[in-house]
């Protein structure tokens, strides 16, 4: 697989991660994203009523910020899949992915 440009975690800022979540369509693509697998970057698979172009930026902001990571499929370079970075994050700010996913503390 070849790989979009994705920041260092040691250069991942709070700030940047808090800003790319604050978003509530970033939010739901995390959400089925923290499954752990990847996902194509179709719009039928993120349950969002969004245009194609909006879903793009959306990935993008995650992995600028350092969330996720996109791959291209080198036999298919129209075959892209995101996946998030938790291991990586759980590492770099504990606790934080798991209060960010938990859909139980995102009610309370």
């Amino acid at each position: 697989m070849i790989e979009y440009p994705t920041p260092d975690m040691a250069d991942i800022e709070l700030v940047d991660v808090l800003r790319a979540v604050a978003d509530p369509a970033r939010l739901m693509i995390l959400r089925v994203l923290a499954d752990g697998e990847p996902h194509r970057k179709e719009p039928d698979v993120w349950g969002l009523p969004l245009q194609k172009s909006t879903l793009s930026h959306h990935f993008k902001a995650l992995r600028e910020a350092g969330l996720t990571r996109t791959s291209v499929d080198p036999d298919d370079g129209r075959c892209h899949t995101l996946q998030l970075r938790r291991e990586e994050l759980d590492v770099r700010f504990p606790g934080l992915m798991a209060a960010i996913l938990d859909p139980v503390a995102a009610e309370r």
